[in-house]
């Protein structure tokens, strides 16, 4: 995709928080999405932002993310705004699998028509919550395996920065998630915002072959 199509309105993209997050794989896609915005704005000072990104936990108290950063999120996951892209990020998830309110709300976003994305091991919180099945992911290379045998009607791919399946979106690990957020924003605002973005970034961005 070289274009966004014409008059496509700015898009809210919710980060969801646990603790535990790896730091990277949210904060990565959140530079992304707002240094795109920062770039269209610079460019077309008049036009709406492409990107509006907030931060969602399941409430409002401070995240302690891995190797103990504390992170405020914007909002609960019971009140948030309506949100057309959703990244779950990866870290430890033990716990986020285990919360069935957590996984009834990734499922319930996605049943609003929002692409739903994950960076790392967040895939495992969306095959969790139904959203993988029958489809292909892929995850970080430690934990292939893991996810095979947890949920094996998915099709585990390696080799690869991420996948996407249209309105399901996986990348592997950590510094992954960058890659395939400049991928969301190419699909979303263009190809032309994603590399003015990934220069802006001093990022080398891999693209799927």
């Amino acid at each position: 995709m070289t274009a966004a199509p014409p008059g496509r309105k700015s898009c809210t993209v919710g980060v969801y928080l646990f603790d535990d997050v790896e730091i990277l794989d949210f904060a990565g896609p959140y530079e992304v999405f707002t240094t795109a915005s920062r770039l269209s704005h610079r460019a077309t000072p008049a036009s709406p932002e492409p990107f509006t990104v907030c931060t969602i936990a399941r409430t409002r108290d401070l995240v302690r993310a891995r190797a103990g950063l504390l992170v405020q999120p914007d909002y609960s996951a019971a009140r948030h705004p309506s949100l057309d892209v959703l990244i779950v990020p990866g870290g430890v998830v033990t716990a986020e699998l285990a919360e069935p309110e957590v996984l009834r709300w990734i499922a319930g976003v996605a049943r609003g028509k929002t692409l739903t994305a994950s960076v790392c091991t967040g895939a495992f919180l969306l095959a969790k919550a139904g959203l993988l099945a029958g489809r292909s992911a892929t995850t970080h290379w430690e934990d292939v395996d893991e996810l095979r045998e947890m949920f094996p009607d998915l099709s585990v791919r390696t080799g690869v920065r991420w996948v996407d399946e249209g309105p399901v979106v996986t990348s592997a690990g950590i510094s992954a998630g960058i890659d395939m957020s400049l991928h969301l924003v190419e699909r979303l605002a263009g190809r032309d915002l994603a590399l003015r973005t990934a220069r802006q970034m001093d990022f080398d961005w891999t693209e799927n072959a």
